[in-house]
């Protein structure tokens, strides 16, 4: 065990908190840190150095999550202020709650999600402003970029 990588050890670290079910998925925001840190600081021969490297990759993973969280915070904001005025029997917000819990979505998640027809889909879509990702004319998906 003490000769796997500083890349392995996160795997081990994420494997333990699924086994506990502490998280269920993998530990992606520590992955992003460490792709951060120089390979070279990563796989050094030098314990401290693997050690230190490690730290910083936790602490770039911090940045990162938070950068994230600030930027699905001020998106959660633009859409709350579309939100003002509408009727409370609005779709829109189960749509922001949609839409800020997933990467992106496409028509049909909406559809099911809020029991809606593909237009009606596409005119809540259209009400957010959502930024469409894929650049086709159909089988589209949105999202907050």
């Amino acid at each position: 065990m003490a000769k796997i990588a500083a890349s392995g050890r996160l795997g081990l670290v994420g494997a333990m908190l699924r086994e506990e079910g502490v998280t269920a998925n993998h530990l992606a925001c520590l992955h992003l840190g460490a792709q951060k840190i120089p390979r070279e600081r990563r796989r050094s021969r030098a314990r401290t150095e693997r050690v230190a490297a490690f730290i910083d990759a936790i602490r770039e993973a911090a940045v990162a999550g938070l950068k994230e969280h600030d930027r699905l915070l001020l998106a959660r904001e633009r859409m709350e202020r579309v939100l003002r005025g509408r009727r409370s029997s609005s779709k829109l917000p189960v749509l922001m709650d949609l839409v800020l819990s997933r990467p992106m979505v496409s028509t049909s998640m909406v559809q099911a999600a809020l029991k809606v027809s593909r237009q009606g889909a596409l005119d809540l879509i259209g009400a957010f402003s959502l930024r469409e990702l894929t650049g086709r004319g159909s089988f589209r998906a949105w999202g907050i970029v």
